[in-house]
């Protein structure tokens, strides 16, 4: 019988990650050959991954990682079972060195077929299955290529990249500020004037039914109901929806007796005001559209413009929550 001795365990502890007890029964099972005995583990891995492949494995680490140019960046997510696993140091750093591979591919299918230290990332991942013994797998993957393209990760749970038209002076800054709003926001994309016309009416129509069924309630409890929109999206308030809405801003002014002469001082409010009422689908779905989380007090094209020559051209977000 061949020895086997603790460097033997060690040195396969460290090349696998496996536990100390399973390096030590494969090296035994592979009569202290070292190749058979991470074929060993391997195979261990696959077995475990068949067992849980219907495990909900909703945990995990989001990294994102940009390149030296900062030009290209990716955001992925290692997902596993559990909390307590997601937040073990050598987890994150699997996560970490995979989006370092994975900066350098287009594509989550040409990724997984990547060498990971002489395995593939996709045999990485069921190797970890087996030494872990949860669920591992590639949850989100996103590429975003621009002329500087920044991140930012929350809590190792959300992750966001955002590309720029230019590298301005402050282009960290400013990426990392909009991908804080992208991370904490949730667009989906990045205005009004993205949306399908078919998406935006159907919304309409399903935001209006269900502010009305609330009305009911709070009717009932003798509440104050809230304002049932006809509209939600600039992209329906056309000139003559503007129009018709400006008329009829001064047909309510003049019915409560305000003179004529100080109705431009109302006017341009009120006009502010239904546009800020009717264009809620835009507020939490684009981002050029919602107000700056840094600053209320403008949205977030208002923030980018005020920050030089240079636009938003696209966005991407990883979640695990």
């Amino acid at each position: 019988m061949v020895k086997i001795t603790a460097a033997d365990v060690n040195k396969l502890r460290k090349s696998t990650g496996a536990g100390m007890m399973d390096c030590k029964k494969a090296l035994v099972e592979a009569e202290g050959d070292f190749d058979k005995a991470i074929a060993i583990l391997r195979k261990k891995g696959q077995k475990i991954a068949e067992k849980r492949a219907d495990r909900d494995s909703s945990e995990g680490a989001v990294v994102a990682k940009i390149n030296d140019a900062s030009n290209r960046g990716v955001v992925i997510s290692l997902n596993c079972e559990t909390d307590f696993v997601a937040k073990n140091d050598s987890f994150i750093a699997i996560a970490r060195q995979m989006a370092d591979i994975a900066l350098n591919t287009n594509s989550k299918e040409e990724f997984l077929a990547a060498d990971y230290e002489g395995m593939t990332v996709a045999e990485k991942l069921i190797e970890q299955t087996g030494v872990i013994g949860e669920k591992i797998e590639i949850g989100g993957f996103k590429t975003l290529e621009a002329p500087f393209v920044g991140s930012y990760v929350h809590g190792n749970k959300i992750g966001a990249l955002v590309g720029l038209s230019n590298a301005i002076d402050n282009a960290a800054e400013l990426a990392k500020n909009i991908s804080m709003q992208v991370a904490s926001m949730g667009a989906t994309t990045l205005s009004y004037k993205d949306f399908d016309p078919a998406f935006v009416a159907s919304e309409t129509e399903a935001r209006i039914a269900a502010i009305e069924k609330e009305n009911i309630e709070l009717g009932r409890l003798g509440k104050t109901l809230k304002n049932v929109p006809k509209y939600i999206s600039m992209s329906q308030l056309t000139p003559e929806v503007m129009a018709e809405a400006e008329e009829n801003i001064k047909a309510q002014l003049k019915a409560e007796g305000k003179p004529e002469q100080i109705w431009d001082k109302i006017v341009p409010g009120k006009i502010e005001r239904f546009i800020s009422d009717n264009t809620t689908l835009d507020h939490e779905k684009c981002l050029l559209d919602q107000r700056f989380i840094m600053d209320e007090s403008v949205n977030v094209a208002e923030y980018v413009a005020s920050k030089g020559d240079v636009t938003v051209v696209n966005f991407e977000r990883v979640s695990l929550v």
